[in-house]
C-alpha cells in the first residue's frame, strides 16, 4: 500500500485496527498480508493510504532480459482472463533500469507472452475489465502490482470542484488523527478553502468509512467475490457513530463556502459540519477548549510568500489569546514560527503533494 511520506505509522496503525496481518511500514509504503475480503475491507476502510495494490512477485532486475524474465515468470493467468485490459505503469529510483518508458515496454511484452503461452491466442482486444498493472523499481528490485483501487482512495467522490491549491483528502485525514480527535471537542478550520479538514473530521468523528461511497476497479474483477464487497460495506456501516459535533470552517472566500458546503452535502456530513465566510485574521471562539486544524497559504502557489507571511502574522494575533485550544497548522514556509510568533511544541514532517511541509503543533 502507497502512502504519501510521513503517513507511513498512521497507515500502519489504521491496517492494524482493520486486523491485517504482517503490517510493515517503509518509506512511502506499508506492507501487509491478507485475503480477498480485506481487499474490500482496505479499499473502504483506510482514511490515509492513497491505494490498495496486490502484489503479484518481486525480483532482481539489473537489465532489460532479467526483467523480461522475473515478470514472464509470474502467473499473470491466474488474475487476468482473456479479454481483460492490462495497462503498465510504474516508476524507477536509484536503479540501474531508470528509463520508465522502456520498462513500461518490457513488463508489457513479458505479461503478453506469457499470457500467449497460457490463453494460446496471439492477440489481445483488452476489451474486458482494466486489471492495473504497476511496477516499482526500487534499487535494483522490481516489484509487480495489481492495482485493486482505481482512482486513489485520496478520491472520496465528494470533492468534484476543489479551490485553487486543494489538499488531499488522505492528507487532511491525517492531520486530523495527528491532532487525536474524537468527536468530543470542538474542531476549526479557518483556512477551510474546499472544506476538506472539516469533511474528513466529521468523517473521522461519525467513524464513518470514506470509501463507501465510490466504487473500485477490483469490483469488476472476475476472479474477486462481489460478495466480499457488500460485506466490507456492512460491517463499516455496523461500526458508524450517532451524535452532535461541532465543526466549523471559515474561509474569506465567498466562492470557496460555496464549494465547501457542497461538498459536505455529497459526503452526507453537511449536518455535521457548519461553512461561513469569516477572516481568520479576526478569529475567536468562547468555547473553553477544542482544535484548530488548518492548512493556510504557503505562499508557493497562490500568493507571493510576503502575503503569507502577513497572514501568518495576523492569525498568529488572533489566537494568541485563546486558552485550552491546540493547534495543528500545516505549512511550507520556513519562516512560519517566526511570522506566526510563537515556536511549535512539536513538529511533524509531511508532504502535500510534492511539497515538503511541517505540521506545526501547539498546545
Amino acid at each position: 500500500m502507497p502512502c504519501l511520506f510521513g503517513l507511513e505509522g498512521l497507515v500502519s496503525d489504521e491496517l492494524k485496527r482493520l486486523d491485517m496481518r504482517e503490517v510493515k511500514a517503509e518509506n512511502g509504503r506499508v506492507l501487509f498480508s491478507g485475503d480477498q475480503a480485506d481487499i474490500a475491507r482496505a479499499n473502504i476502510g483506510l482514511r490515509c493510504g492513497e491505494r490498495v495494490l496486490l502484489a503479484v512477485g518481486s525480483g532482481e532486475a539489473k537489465t532489460f532480459d532479467a526483467l523480461f524474465e522475473l515478470v514472464r515468470a509470474m502467473n499473470w493467468e491466474d488474475y487476468i482472463p482473456r479479454d481483460g485490459a492490462f495497462p503498465v505503469k510504474g516508476h524507477c529510483l536509484d536503479s540501474a533500469l531508470h528509463s520508465v518508458p522502456d520498462c513500461q515496454r518490457i513488463v508489457k511484452k513479458a505479461i503478453v507472452e506469457r499470457l500467449k503461452s497460457k490463453y494460446r491466442v496471439d492477440w489481445f482486444k483488452e476489451t474486458g475489465a482494466k486489471y492495473q498493472v504497476q511496477f516499482a523499481l526500487m534499487r535494483d528490485t522490481a516489484w509487480l502490482y495489481l492495482d485493486t483501487s482505481g482512482a486513489g482512495l485520496h478520491k472520496r467522490g465528494y470533492r468534484q470542484v476543489g479551490n485553487a491549491a486543494p489538499l488531499r483528502e488522505t492528507l487532511a485525514a491525517a492531520m486530523v488523527k495527528l491532532a487525536r480527535y474524537r468527536g468530543r471537542e470542538a474542531v476549526c478550520d479557518p483556512f477551510c478553502g474546499s472544506g476538506t479538514i472539516a469533511i474528513e473530521a466529521a468523517l473521522a468523528a461519525l467513524n464513518r468509512a470514506p470509501g463507501l461511497n465510490r466504487t473500485f476497479d477490483a469490483k469488476a474483477w472476475r476472479w474477486l467475490d462481489k460478495r466480499v464487497w457488500d460485506a466490507a460495506a456492512t460491517e463499516a456501516r455496523d461500526r458508524e457513530f450517532h451524535g452532535k459535533y461541532d465543526i466549523w470552517g471559515g474561509d474569506i472566500d465567498p466562492a470557496c463556502i460555496t464549494v465547501a458546503r457542497e461538498n459536505a452535502r455529497k459526503a452526507g456530513v453537511a449536518e455535521h459540519v457548519r461553512f461561513e465566510r469569516a477572516d481568520a485574521a479576526g478569529f475567536k471562539r468562547d468555547t473553553p477548549n477544542g482544535l484548530i486544524i488548518t492548512n493556510p497559504p504557503y505562499g508557493e502557489r497562490v500568493m507571493e510568500r510576503s502575503e503569507a507571511e502577513d497572514i501568518y502574522r495576523k492569525f498568529g494575533r488572533a489566537v494568541s489569546s485563546l486558552e485550552g485550544w491546540k493547534l495543528y497548522i500545516l505549512s511550507s514556509h520556513t519562516e512560519f514560527e517566526r511570522t506566526f510568533g510563537k515556536t511549535a511544541v512539536k513538529k511533524r514532517k509531511l508532504y502535500n503533494g510534492m511539497i515538503k511541509c511541517d505540521l506545526f503543533m501547539y498546545y
